[in-house]
């Protein structure tokens, strides 16, 4: 048996705490599947109502951040950040994912499960731990979950987000995307020398917690790529099973013959930015079981700085 950072009385407790409601997405794995139907939207202001309901139900108080953004394609483009502050002290650890999919041609529009409803739900399941964790501690950081819009335009939620926070607050910055399914933990090991001590302490928590986790020399990229730029730390996570995240490694960090059949494209990327990426592919126990692994390993962050 591993020890993680909560402990099985706080988890119980959590559980508990929040219903397994059609509204909120906290509670036990099933919950958590019955808040993915809801993302399921024909547009991405319908999953901005989606997701500001769902933090209601779970008791996590937000702001929003409107800002104009868009592309040359798009034109003017109104987005809409989400932020959820837990906690108090003057550095902040940072846990980002976006919550906008991909329109397909001829005016479809893509269930974005995986890309990136997963990774949104487990941050929300993070969030609510953190919130029943912080309550009372004398952590020296605070949490701020920001939950971003126009991720898929070029990452300009994250962009715009960034540009009116307090860079000199920021200890660390944790990314989800692509995390709907599969227990083996993906990451980043290209967001800089900045980040050796975050992923230093994102190792440990893998080996304490016998968790398979596969670092790429080369990660795809995400909302991770802004703070990356930036000089600050940061990690970029994601969930898949064990086959496809070695043939995802394969893809990016194999070489001129990385073993893999010619033409051959991993089934994550078949599925993402396509009609493929729907509700089917969502594992609610995978994104429970996650959403615990974010919430240690910001906790795990915060006590190491």
């Amino acid at each position: 048996m591993t020890r993680t950072l909560f402990g099985t009385a706080l988890a119980v407790a959590l559980l508990a705490a929040v219903p397994a409601t059609a509204q909120s997405p906290v509670g036990d794995p099933a919950a958590l599947e019955t808040a993915a139907a809801a993302w399921v939207q024909l547009s991405n202001a319908a999953r901005f109502e989606v997701l500001t309901a769902q933090l209601t139900a779970a008791g996590l108080p937000f702001e929003v951040q409107a800002f104009e953004g868009g592309t040359a394609r798009t034109g003017p483009l109104e987005g809409r950040n989400v932020i959820v502050t837990l906690g108090a002290g003057p550095r902040d650890i940072v846990l980002i994912a976006h919550y906008d999919a991909v329109p397909l041609n001829g005016g479809a529009f893509s269930q974005g499960i995986v890309d990136n409803a997963g990774g949104v739900l487990a941050m929300i399941t993070a969030a609510k731990a953190l919130q029943a964790g912080v309550a009372g501690q004398p952590f020296l950081h605070r949490f701020v979950f920001v939950l971003t819009d126009q991720e898929e335009l070029g990452l300009i939620g994250a962009s715009k987000w960034l540009e009116v926070a307090d860079r000199a607050r920021i200890a660390a910055v944790i990314n989800a995307d692509v995390a709907a399914y599969g227990e083996t933990i993906m990451y980043g090991e290209n967001n800089g020398p900045q980040s050796t001590g975050v992923l230093r302490a994102l190792r440990l928590q893998c080996a304490e917690r016998a968790t398979t986790c596969i670092g790429f020399p080369v990660y795809p990229p995400s909302d991770d790529r802004v703070f990356t730029a930036a000089g600050l730390p940061v990690l970029s996570l994601g969930t898949q099973d064990a086959i496809g995240a070695h043939q995802m490694w394969l893809a990016f960090n194999g070489g001129e013959a990385p073993g893999l059949q010619e033409g051959f494209v991993p089934p994550v990327f078949q599925r993402i930015h396509s009609a493929g990426d729907h509700l089917d592919l969502f594992d609610g126990e995978a994104v429970h079981r996650f959403g615990g692994f974010l919430a240690d390993l910001a906790l795990r962050i915060a006590r190491a700085e």
